[in-house]
């Protein structure tokens, strides 16, 4: 029902199009077309949408396109367009070739929407950027035999952008950039329940957190909580994700790792803090850090979460009585 009802606007846009591409008609629209039809052409001359019909039989050729050809191509080359519909499946980002060549071929679910990437003029084509569609596409068949496809596509790039932005934004923590605790427990629930591997747990914590909001204010304790964060992050890969889990508490999970691979970071992360603290004139870096290691995650991911924070607040104890003991 829905590919009828797009197939039945399609064909109407198609006959406003190119009835409107024609001068003498388009001057005399308002005398031969009917109140209902004079709307719908306007709304196609207004739409931000864009529109094609593209004839497959008897040879491959584009019947119409809106905006014209001559509008992303240029005047002179965009008119070679329409009988060479090959110089438009060049402007295509490389990986979504293939794709679009199913939607000619009819290999595709025409009842859903197809999404690429088209590099819109030719300085676009030169830098390599590239513009965002999403199309719905209507085959036309002729007894039984598909002989052209008609599609409605729209730009979709600022709405792509906004969702990432959502996304990050539900997923990132917004004062360091590291991921957040929601995106943790996600991580620890898939892990618990689905995916069986080799996992470490590491808890690090600021110990010196309270000491500078209470001396110098939140912004210098939040500029210790970012410096410490950047060192932390230049630890993050594919299978190293570093979270902020709490006001001074990180997590970072390693993915299929090894014991000995989670006691080396955590002695290069000491290294390193130790580097920073040696040429700082601004904040100083104490952080209590331990690690909890399995062969398998299922199932082990609280109990794991649970003996790495246990070990270091162990820690923690430890550099306090020693704090106290030299002061």
């Amino acid at each position: 029902m829905i590919s009828y009802i797009f197939g039945f606007i399609s064909s109407m846009v198609i006959v406003c199009i190119l009835c409107l591409r024609n001068k003498n008609v388009r001057d005399r629209k308002n005398e031969i077309f009917s109140e209902g039809e004079r709307r719908l052409i306007g709304l196609v001359e207004n739409t931000r949408d864009g529109f094609y019909y593209f004839e497959l039989k008897p040879k491959w050729r584009y019947r119409y396109a809106n905006p014209p050809f001559e509008v992303t191509f240029g005047e002179e080359k965009g008119k070679l367009v329409y009988d060479h519909p090959e110089m438009a499946f060049e402007r295509v980002h490389p990986d979504d070739t293939e794709m679009l060549m199913k939607k000619v071929r009819g290999e595709v679910d025409y009842n859903q929407s197809i999404i690429y990437r088209i590099a819109m003029g030719e300085e676009a084509m030169q830098e390599g950027r590239y513009t965002l569609f999403e199309e719905y596409t209507t085959p036309v068949y002729l007894n039984g035999e598909l002989v052209a496809i008609q599609g409605i596509l729209r730009d979709i790039t600022e709405k792509r952008q906004l969702e990432e932005e959502l996304k990050y934004r539900l997923t990132h923590d917004r004062l360091t950039g590291l991921y957040n605790r929601d995106y943790f427990e996600g991580l620890m629930d898939t892990f618990n329940e689905s995916e069986n591997i080799p996992i470490a747990i590491v808890i690090a914590d600021l110990d010196e957190l309270k000491y500078y909001n209470d001396h110098y204010g939140h912004k210098k304790g939040d500029h210790l909580i970012k410096v410490s964060s950047n060192l932390l992050n230049t630890y993050s890969t594919d299978s190293v994700i570093v979270s902020r889990i709490g006001g001074d508490e990180f997590a970072i999970l390693l993915i299929n790792t090894t014991m000995l691979m989670a006691q080396e970071m955590i002695q290069s992360i000491q290294t390193d803090i130790s580097s920073y603290n040696k040429d700082s004139t601004d904040v100083r870096i104490q952080m209590s850090i331990d690690y909890a290691w399995n062969e398998q995650s299922i199932g082990k991911m609280d109990s794991l979460f649970i003996e790495a924070d246990r070990k270091m607040y162990e820690r923690k104890k430890r550099w306090k009585e020693g704090a106290i003991h030299n002061s």
